[in-house]
């Protein structure tokens, strides 16, 4: 087996001494690197790199390394580097030469290359070359004996021995520590969720695009942007404030102003000039929450101050200029909303690099447990003592949050509220089942009451509504039969029978109340919903 060693000529370190003649003493006022190589147990041959300039000095190391072992065989290859302090360039032209050189060696010989000499995009690129496994071999590092001055100690970096695992280790938890913040610190237990945390660290720590985070109200999409934020600060993707405005809260002059900041006197009222939110969120992030809210106007401004990172602000013929990343959301199917003219399409396209669905809390039904201990921790720290739910208030409360009788329509919102109440009635910090009982009547009424106002709009509001963007055409059209049958009828039972009334007669055994609670249940609605 035989030893090959690549390295790239040293234009100062291999420069010979201005000691004259040509035997031993010349080594004896520097070290070269290079010419050292000789030295390197077991080398066979010794392949310098060098460009056309270089030609007399590779020599000159050739012959040097030469006195030191005759044996050695040595080659000169041309490399001509256009510009050695550009990485692209140099890795390229690296990369063809290595390609090249090692596809006519012996598999089974031992390869290594030198990163002690060259510039130190070059070292950068053999790094890259190794650890990318392009270069077959292992990286060469070396220094002077401290007695001997052409000798060296040689350092083989190995990028696949375990003790670099400690690295991977640290990256991993990194990672693990991320996905942690996003999810507040919960130990969430849904899979899908848990998927959609990891694909978010993925891009927020690798991307300052866009993001569009979709999803009912409640679902945290407040506090996602705000944790996203954290990370990238952190990570220094960002160093700037977050700046966060809801856009449903603002209309006309009022969100324009509130955006783009104006001038003394630009429109009734305003007696002071204004900075406004994206001149704030330069070098940050700007949270645009309900940007679905936006009017048309407004829309085709803010596409215009994200493209060109400029903008005039109301009442001013100077532009300012602010950089900064942004975050939508949005409860609206945004799509939709274009469909009707209502969202502009080239915003949504500029907005949407990145687009996740946050799904509701009926959806994450693993996660509602590990929530109500989170937030019962987090409450008794607030209050200064422990809030725990009685054993058999907690399977209470449980099985009622876990039941299709609990529609959690405010999603995680309307959980951290209900937990709120008992722990604020329970001074000794024990939530029991009276409480429990109490709670759950309390928002029994609330969603029947809700049902109620929901029904009477449901079959003209079906496709406007956003808890039902996700659901195609086809199933909305029957989805609004069957709220024109439930509003017409006094029980499930009758709703049923209207409903089923042909297949119903083919069956031996029916029980067409319970067809109907299945159907209704795959789309998060109940036959309460519909009792008027």
């Amino acid at each position: 087996m035989k030893r090959h060693v690549f390295a790239m000529v040293g234009k100062t370190l291999d420069r010979a001494s201005q000691t004259k003649g040509k035997g031993p003493q010349r080594f004896e006022r520097r070290w070269r690197p290079t010419v050292a190589l000789a030295g390197f147990p077991g080398i066979t041959h010794l392949h310098l790199i060098a460009c056309d300039e270089d030609v007399a000095l590779a020599k000159q190391v050739e012959e040097d390394a030469k006195q030191l072992k005759a044996s050695l065989a040595i080659s000169i290859d041309l490399v001509n580097f256009s510009n050695p302090w550009a990485l692209p360039d140099t890795y390229l032209s690296l990369l063809e030469y290595i390609e090249k050189k090692t596809e006519k060696i012996d598999e089974k010989d031992e390869l290594f290359i030198s990163i002690t000499t060259g510039t130190h995009i070059q070292q950068i690129c053999a790094f890259l070359l190794v650890e990318s496994k392009r270069f077959r071999g292992k990286l060469l590092q070396s220094a002077p004996s401290k007695d001997v001055r052409h000798e060296s100690d040689f350092q083989i970096i190995d990028l696949d021995l375990a003790s670099y695992d400690v690295i991977a280790q640290r990256f991993k938890k990194e990672r693990h520590d991320a996905v942690s913040v996003l999810k507040g610190g919960i130990k969430t237990r849904n899979a899908k969720f848990n998927s959609l945390i990891e694909e978010i660290e993925t891009v927020v720590t690798a991307s300052t695009h866009p993001i569009l985070l979709m999803g009912p109200t409640g679902a945290g999409k407040s506090d996602l942007a705000e944790r996203i934020y954290q990370i990238r600060k952190k990570t220094g993707l960002v160093a700037g404030e977050m700046v966060s405005v809801n856009c449903s809260t603002l209309q006309g002059d009022n969100l324009l102003s509130a955006l783009f900041g104006h001038t003394k006197g630009a429109f009734t009222g305003a007696h002071a000039p204004r900075q406004g939110l994206l001149k704030a969120a330069d070098g940050g992030l700007l949270f645009l929450d309900e940007i679905g809210e936006m009017s048309i106007e407004s829309q085709t401004m803010l596409l215009s101050a994200i493209e060109r990172k400029r903008f005039y602000p109301l009442g001013s013929d100077k532009e300012v200029a602010s950089d900064f990343l942004v975050i939508a959301g949005t409860n609206r199917n945004l799509r939709k909303q274009v469909e009707v003219g209502k969202f502009r399409e080239d915003l949504l396209a500029r907005i949407n690099i990145w687009e996740f669905h946050l799904p509701s809390l009926k959806e994450r039904k693993e996660d509602i447990e590990p929530n109500i201990d989170f937030e019962l921790d987090r409450m008794g720290d607030e209050l200064g003592r422990r809030i725990r739910l009685q054993g058999e208030a907690r399977s209470l409360y449980l099985k009622f949050a876990l039941s299709d009788e609990a529609i959690w329509s405010g999603n995680f919102r309307e959980l951290l509220a209900s937990l709120v109440r008992l722990s604020t009635m329970a001074p000794d910090g024990v939530i029991t089942t009276r409480l429990v009982t109490r709670e759950i009547d309390r928002l029994r009424q609330c969603w029947n009451g809700l049902a109620i106002d929901n029904i009477k709009n449901l079959g003209s509001g079906l496709r406007s509504d956003s808890r039902f963007a996700h659901i195609d055409d086809i199933d909305l059209a029957a989805l609004e039969r069957v709220a024109e049958i439930c509003r017409r009828t006094s029980s499930a039972a009758e709703a049923s029978r209207l409903l089923f009334n042909k297949s119903r007669l083919q069956r031996k055994s029916t029980n067409d109340s319970d067809r109907l609670v299945k159907y209704l249940k795959q789309f998060g609605l109940s036959v309460a919903d519909f009792t008027v």
